[in-house]
């Protein structure tokens, strides 16, 4: 069975009980409406008859009834009800709708109003079953004399019933029909909403969407119209570092995201774009949804960039590395060439000399064992560093006060790479050719934590803009072509650096350039293998 058939057989089901449970209540309240009106009236007339002088000064006379049929058959036709009977307390009737009755003994028990109670019920006599009214009748002194019976026939209730039900039951037809109708309407409205798809389907689809939304590794999150998060996937939440991706749907996309990138989703922009998201630098697409033709909210795809970048970086540091081989390789050629031309000239102590000045000489540079890093991770970054920087015409020098022993598994040896490798590749952009720095690495000025510094010769930073400049999108550089953004790997130290529980901050240097000082949470592992170290420092 469809779900169109489903929902209507359903909604007709429902309809249907409620109004036949609704007219079934309904009749019930009007046949006690009915009963209660006729029991008002028929004591009404009861008790009118008990008190008329007339009734009670009759049964003094010799023919009671002669007196007492007439007006009992009057007020039975003025009020409308079956009969009125008129009795002595011995039983015996004065009135009567048939006359040949009347002298005769009530055919139903009078010992309820002859005790001076009112009787009010269903009991079966002459006429049949009777709907009817008992009341005593009192003398001057008192005492019950008699009994009025007022009452009207059980098949004339049922009449004046079913009389009145017409109008109920064309209502109750009128609004069950109106309820399969609309019922009809609910349900075609329903599958127009779900496009006409079956239960099965709408599983299947789920299923299949949920398989995709996880299984994919690219972080996925769409907001409606009014900014709420509506969805998010496995991999959107490990790039923004979002422990539990259903905890966050249905909250503003500005309480949960960074300001940037949240700006930048609920905007539903057409493009792509790099944004710094905590310490990750994110590449963002943007798009809007449109269904039937209307904006139903923003969605966004986040790729991590800083895995690309990080990449890109080690492919740079090759070719570097090819780039300095090749011209190491020609260097050493050229300098055998004067060392042979010296010595075919016979001027050995030249040439000794010559070899003694430049032997250490090379494209490729290296750390000595009195530089003082003994991080093995660090020093390959600090060489590195120094052989683009010696690329591009910059010198990087190590300050020989720098100290740092290799530290323990726990520590963050990764964020301290990242700063470093920031900064210094922040001096060298800052620093024109002949340009100098100076980098400085202590874990022996301040307990338990390790000091980054870097100096250079730069234009520096404006007092000013010092505080800015860790703010993403401020740089003191002027714009590369070819370069989206700037102003991110300062922000990513600060992000760093107070995560950690550091500082990092900015000052003039002696240099003449800008002084960048960050402080991070450092421990000296407690036994350093000296094979590592003394690696660390050729």
């Amino acid at each position: 069975m469809t779900l169109g058939m489903q929902l209507l057989l359903l909604q007709v089901a429902i309809v249907l009980t409620t109004v036949v449970g609704t007219g079934v209540t309904a009749m019930w309240l009007q046949e006690q409406q009915l009963r209660e009106a006729y029991q008002d009236r028929m004591i009404a007339v009861a008790q009118s008859v008990a008190g008329l002088p007339v009734i009670t000064e009759a049964f003094d006379d010799a023919d009671p009834s002669s007196t007492i049929q007439p007006v009992a058959e009057v007020i039975r036709r003025a009020s409308n009800v079956t009969y009125v009977v008129v009795a002595d307390d011995h039983g015996i009737r004065y009135s009567h709708p048939n006359p040949d009755r009347i002298g005769e003994r009530v055919s139903t028990d009078p010992a309820i109003p002859l005790s001076g109670e009112v009787y009010v019920g269903t009991q079966t006599g002459t006429l049949g079953e009777s709907w009817r009214v008992k009341v005593p009748i009192f003398d001057a002194g008192g005492d019950v004399m008699g009994q009025v019976s007022v009452g009207i026939l059980e098949s004339e209730l049922r009449e004046d019933f079913v009389g009145g039900l017409f109008g109920l039951l064309l209502a109750l037809m009128v609004a069950a029909v109106l309820g399969v109708i609309g019922s009809a309407w609910i349900g075609r409205v329903i599958r127009r909403r779900i496009y006409g798809l079956e239960p099965d389907e709408i599983r299947a689809m789920l299923e299949t969407r949920e398989a995709m939304l996880h299984g994919i590794r690219e972080g996925l999150v769409a907001v409606d119209d009014a900014g709420r998060i509506v969805l998010m996937n496995d991999a959107a939440a490990r790039l923004l570092d979002i422990a539990d991706a259903n905890a966050v749907l249905g909250r503003h996309v500005d309480r949960v995201l960074d300001q940037e990138l949240a700006r930048f989703i609920a905007s539903g922009e057409d493009r792509e774009t790099p944004v710094l998201s905590g310490e990750r630098v994110l590449l963002v697409h943007g798009d809007r949804v449109r269904v039937d033709g209307r904006d139903v909210g923003s969605i966004a795809i986040l790729r991590d960039r800083t895995e690309l970048e990080s990449m890109l970086r080690e492919l740079q540091g090759a070719q570097g590395l090819a780039e300095g081989l090749r011209a190491q390789s020609h260097e050493f050629s050229n300098k055998l060439h004067v060392v042979s031309g010296l010595l075919e000239l016979g001027h050995v102590d030249a040439a000794i000399a010559f070899i003694q000045r430049v032997g250490s000489g090379g494209a490729l540079s290296s750390l000595d064992e009195q530089d003082g890093i003994a991080d093995v991770e660090t020093a390959a970054l600090v060489l590195a560093k120094r052989s683009r920087a010696q690329e591009l015409g910059i010198a990087l020098d190590l300050d020989p006060d720098s100290h740092l022993e290799a530290a323990h598994a726990g520590v963050p040896r990764t964020e301290l790479l990242t700063v470093v490798g920031n900064l210094l590749d922040n001096a060298i952009e800052a620093c024109g050719l002949a340009g100098r720095i100076t980098l400085s690495i202590r874990d022996d000025l301040e307990p338990g934590h390790v000091v980054i510094r870097v100096d250079d010769d730069g234009p520096g930073v404006p007092e000013d803009r010092r505080d800015a400049i860790f703010e993403p999108d401020v740089s003191g550089k002027a714009p590369t072509p070819g370069k989206a953004r700037r102003g991110i790997g300062l922000t990513i130290v600060r992000r760093v650096a107070s995560r950690l529980g550091g500082s990092a901050a900015v000052d003039a240097s002696p240099a003449g350039g800008a002084r960048f000082v960050v402080m991070l949470p450092w421990s000296r592992a407690e036994v350093v293998d000296g094979s590592n170290a003394a690696g660390a420092r050729r």
